[in-house]
């Protein structure tokens, strides 16, 4: 059987650089030495993305709720959170917890591509305490 070694998601955007930007400087990724006209290969961690410049397409924004693009796993929700709405993130959602046991968060690319960011609720507890055991504000 044969085994996906990586997967990079695909995504067509109206302005190159400004998503290239928003995905390093907000979100940050590192970009990828690849190169491509009309491309960007960017990175972070386990998950890589293909930006590709469409000028001319309807908008990701433009498509409701086809507009959603990824769910992430992170290992720290509420610091992932404030690190991207520090670095000027649309939020959509703020952190919540779920009846089916994660904590999510989402933001919205400049295209319009939502991304739903996540982490087992209990996980996330054990992140938000402090090393006495207290809870901390988040």
């Amino acid at each position: 059987m044969t085994t996906v070694q990586r997967a990079r998601s695909v995504l067509a955007v109206q302005d190159l650089e400004r998503a290239r930007r928003f995905y390093i400087d907000v979100l940050g990724f590192t970009e990828d030495r690849i190169s491509a006209f009309g491309w960007a290969f960017l990175s972070k961690d386990a998950f890589h993305v293909m930006l590709g410049e469409c000028r001319d397409e309807v908008p990701a924004s433009a498509t409701g709720n086809h507009s959603w693009f990824i769910h992430l796993l992170v290992d720290d929700v509420d610091g992932y959170h404030r690190d991207v709405r520090a670095r000027g993130a649309e939020v959509l959602a703020p952190p919540t917890d779920r009846a089916y046991g994660l904590r999510e968060f989402t933001i919205c690319t400049p295209d319009g591509h939502r991304i739903m960011v996540g982490q087992s609720i209990a996980a996330a507890e054990q992140v938000n305490k402090h090393d006495d055991g207290r809870q901390r504000d988040i």
